[in-house]
């Protein structure tokens, strides 16, 4: 049976590759980490992959979008779509307003979460992102986005190899064939992270 790609509308092109040096270590197919966005285009870090540019049409967008939210204050689409154009040009904060309001008024969109997280992850607020990830989880159990997102901060940011490995094994229970848009099993991940990580200082 094949290797079942990571659900959630996510394209290989969305996503930014956080090359973590001490995981190529012996790993021979190399190991890439990066945080997903639902639909859309990834959280453009560290350059990996350059955010769009804001021109003329885009901004007549973001208008319209902030007339249609002000017009229609408990849209919560209006606040999502605006929050995914802000999201698109790496405007964090602005991204996680406009995700708070969508959330203030329907919080139980896991995507919505998801998308929070990453933005939180973006505006150095790992633990944030951590608590974004966890509700996009409450909201649908199944979501797999949210649970190798997870993984991704613990490990990467919140140096918490226990969680992150608690994280992506719970995604496996789901999905024991998931793999990254990158061609990465999960398993290898963790497999390669029990066998040269845990316990070395």
């Amino acid at each position: 049976m094949g290797s079942k790609k990571i659900s959630g509308y996510i394209k290989s092109e969305n996503v930014i590759w956080l090359v973590v040096v001490s995981l190529l270590v012996g790993f021979v197919s190399g190991v890439a980490f990066g945080i997903y966005k639902v639909g859309g285009i990834a959280d453009p870090q560290q350059g990996a992959i350059a955010a769009p540019v804001m021109n003329e049409a885009r901004q007549k967008v973001i208008d319209d979008l902030k007339a249609r939210a002000q017009t229609h204050p408990d849209d919560p689409e209006a606040w999502i779509q605006l929050g995914h154009q802000y999201f698109d040009l790496g405007l964090a904060e602005e991204a996680i307003a406009a995700y708070e309001k969508a959330l203030a008024i329907n919080d139980h969109d896991a995507n919505v979460w998801t998308d929070l997280g990453v933005m939180y992850r973006r505006a150095g607020n790992p633990q944030k992102a951590v608590d974004a990830f966890d509700r996009a989880m409450q909201v649908d159990p199944g979501h797999e986005i949210s649970r190798f997102n997870k993984g991704i901060v613990l490990f990467h940011d919140l140096k918490d190899e226990k969680g992150a490995l608690a994280a992506w094994e719970a995604l496996l229970a789901s999905n024991p064939q998931a793999t990254t848009p990158g061609g990465q099993t999960v398993r290898e991940l963790v497999e390669h992270i029990k066998n040269n990580h845990q316990d070395k200082k």
